[in-house]
């Protein structure tokens, strides 16, 4: 009897242990965090956010390009002449994506060559005359180096090519005012009104 009490002891301690994990395991098992709300956040965060947001605190501050500084005219002119190559090859691909023309214009008036310059916007409008920028941008080029009647001759050709473009007929009209050309102003602002009084009975006819 005695040894079927002590078997019987020895199992249920046994069955007890077996139930009951060692205290390293409980230790470990402590350890593992659990989430009560599995449910998603209201706001949600995506990756094009937190990049608009670097962007916008200037997290990674980019240094500026180092400027060049030529002192040399035989590297000089063969800069030059690279810069050129790029822009003729950049028109060539596709002529008539008229921002490449009026790049390769501004570029020539930074180098203080006005007569490439205009031959550049010369091409641009050959390439595609109904262009309201490039004319505009061709005119004040020589207002800014008060090229007066170089302005005037653009001006003229742009409202004769394109009369209902009001564009040219304000900034035409603008420029003789600021020159305190009020006769030079009322002239401009006649031929405007006769273009529109002979679009309209072109219209009626």
């Amino acid at each position: 009897m005695r040894d079927n009490k002590s078997l019987q002891r020895c199992a249920i301690a046994k069955i007890e242990l077996a139930m009951d994990p060692p205290p390293e395991k409980k230790m470990k098992m402590s350890k593992v965090t659990r989430v009560k709300n599995k449910m998603p956040a209201e706001i949600q965060i995506t990756a094009e956010q937190l990049l608009q947001e670097a962007a916008a605190t200037k997290m990674e501050k980019v240094p500026p390009p180092p400027r060049q500084k030529v002192t040399d005219p035989a590297e000089l002119a063969h800069l030059q002449m690279r810069k050129r190559k790029e822009f003729e090859d950049n028109i060539r691909k596709n002529r008539t994506q008229m921002t490449n023309w009026i790049k390769y214009a501004r570029w020539e008036e930074s180098q203080q060559d006005l007569e490439r310059a205009r031959s550049v916007y010369e091409r641009a409008i050959d390439a595609d005359h109904r262009n309201i920028p490039v004319w505009i941008k061709y005119a004040e080029m020589e207002m800014r180096h008060k090229q007066i009647n170089h302005a005037r001759n653009i001006w003229d050709r742009s409202v004769t090519i394109l009369p209902r473009a009001n564009q040219f007929w304000y900034k035409y009209t603008y420029m003789e005012e600021m020159l305190n050309n009020v006769a030079g102003a009322r002239q401009v602002s006649g031929m405007e009104e006769c273009f529109n009084g002979m679009t309209l009975v072109n219209k009626r006819d």
